[in-house]
């Protein structure tokens, strides 16, 4: 399977039902030759036009099944990444 063919599927969450979006980019690990996290953006506002989105990580491990046109994931609670600009107010 190639990259390209993951960015084309919708991404849903089995808990809840939620289509949480398309896959953005995928996190690996080269030493190991494997797949570790998939990242989806995360929008807070109207389709992202409005407003600062973050990315949802998921890793592998929590992959449930991958369809023709579906990712299938279990993500009880779904996190976003903060960015490092976040992190740095977070703590002031």
């Amino acid at each position: 399977m190639k990259i390209s063919d993951f960015q084309t599927k919708d991404v849903i969450n089995i808990v809840d039902g939620r289509r949480l979006g398309q896959i953005s980019d995928l996190d690996l690990d080269l030493r190991q030759g494997r797949i570790e996290s998939i990242v989806v953006p995360h929008y807070t506002k109207f389709f992202g036009m409005f407003g600062g989105g973050a990315d949802i990580v998921i890793p592998w491990r929590n992959i449930v099944k991958i369809g023709s046109d579906v990712v299938l994931v279990r993500l009880d609670e779904p996190k976003a990444n903060k960015s490092d600009d976040e992190d740095l107010h977070a703590r002031s």
